[in-house]
């Protein structure tokens, strides 16, 4: 089949003559002088949104050319500046160099199905959660080329799937006793910032985000979240709220406030500069010196040097698992309280409930125990109560 065809590259519109294959002739075609009809369905098919007066030729460009000239530029207004970034990572690193030189609208479901067996063979550490961002992100770009004028019909990302991968790792939650193994020997800010995160259970960002006039003594207003050097809103309309402070971390902050010289307004946790602290460097500087230090001498892995024993790191402190393991602790901690599901989601200000099931609340090694102790004894009780009734 030969057709001409207008399109975009590079910004320039281009106009080519363009062949394609559409199938092979079968031995009792050869001698027909027109194509059979199933031929000839293939290149109306083929032809069908080529000819359509609705697609313009400036909008038939290649799917490099849309990400990088419509879908990114757009999505700066809509999207978290963290979020966007992610997406950039993911297009640049696996999707661009496997499907970016596709036109829009001939890349469909068989291509996509591909593209994503392609990435998992290639990555076979890959965890299924991992792969499942590739897809969402190829159906979010298709469903902005529809937004816009660039594509017609179904989006071809809707009927492909990931192929198979291992689950990732369980993520994990800090216990009571290793936030509070963490604050013993901690020294400010990490201390403060370590007790922000395990006993309210905010996000990252959003004890970045903290200013002093924030905090009432009683409750802390999440107003910001800031992401590098960009302030947003919180995540979600339900993040931006206050949070109860218990009276330890009020005597906490209020100590470490006084050390501060009693700041009225400015980060809570802030450079000399007056910006927010970066928590990466926090960290590395004061946070895992702290927490990896040799169980016989006491000195941190960087400094052990050329002592007379190995370095053993001391089991009795806790290890890192990174800031949201605090967020998840706390949903973790507040139900081994009797505190009910619903009260947790507020705490952590999540949109729904389920949210703070099924990703925060962690099942303890202790509460399952004691959960099967309590079945224990109900079906002793049961079991006696039927024996005594049938007489045995």
């Amino acid at each position: 089949m030969r057709y001409r065809d207008s399109f975009v590259e590079n910004g320039q519109l281009v106009r080519k003559q363009v062949c394609k294959r559409l199938s092979a002739v079968d031995p009792e075609h050869v001698r027909l002088k027109k194509p059979p009809e199933s031929v000839r369905l293939l290149a109306e098919e083929e032809l069908n949104p080529i000819n359509s007066t609705s697609l313009e030729p400036s909008k038939n460009v290649t799917l490099q050319d849309f990400v990088t000239r419509v879908y990114f530029p757009n999505m700066e207004g809509q999207k978290r500046a963290s979020t966007l970034k992610g997406y950039k990572a993911r297009w640049d690193s696996q999707l661009k160099a496997r499907c970016g030189s596709f036109r829009l609208r001939e890349f469909r479901t068989p291509q996509a199905h591909k593209v994503l067996a392609d990435i998992g063979r290639a990555n076979p550490e890959f965890t299924r959660s991992t792969l499942h961002h590739l897809p969402s992100l190829l159906s979010a770009i298709f469903r902005h080329a529809i937004q816009q004028g660039y594509l017609t019909g179904a989006n071809p990302i809707r009927e492909a799937s990931i192929p198979s991968a291992p689950e990732g790792e369980e993520t994990y939650a800090y216990s009571l006793p290793e936030v509070l193994a963490m604050l013993r020997v901690l020294p400010d800010p990490a201390r403060a910032i370590v007790a922000v995160a395990g006993f309210l259970g905010l996000r990252r960002a959003e004890i970045r985000g903290l200013e002093w006039h924030d905090y009432t003594g009683d409750e802390i207003r999440v107003m910001r979240s800031v992401w590098e050097s960009v302030t947003n809103e919180p995540k979600t309309r339900k993040s931006k709220a206050p949070v109860p402070v218990i009276s330890p971390l009020q005597r906490l902050l209020d100590q470490f406030r006084l050390s501060l010289g009693n700041p009225a307004s400015g980060p809570m946790f802030g450079t000399m500069k007056g910006t927010p602290l970066s928590l990466n460097n926090v960290l590395n500087r004061q946070i895992l010196p702290a927490l990896n230090v040799c169980a016989h001498c006491g000195k941190g892995s960087d400094e052990h040097g050329k002592e007379a024993h190995e370095y053993e790191r001391n089991p009795e402190r806790p290890k890192w698992h990174g800031w949201h393991a605090f967020r998840r602790g706390l949903a973790t901690n507040l139900p081994d309280l009797g505190v009910p599901d619903k009260t947790i989601q507020a705490i952590l200000r999540h949109a729904n409930v389920q949210v703070t099931q099924n990703s925060y609340i962690k099942t303890l090694d202790a509460q399952s125990i004691a959960a099967m102790r309590q079945l224990e004894g109900l079906v002793d009780v049961k079991m006696l109560s039927a024996s005594s009734e049938s007489g045995f």
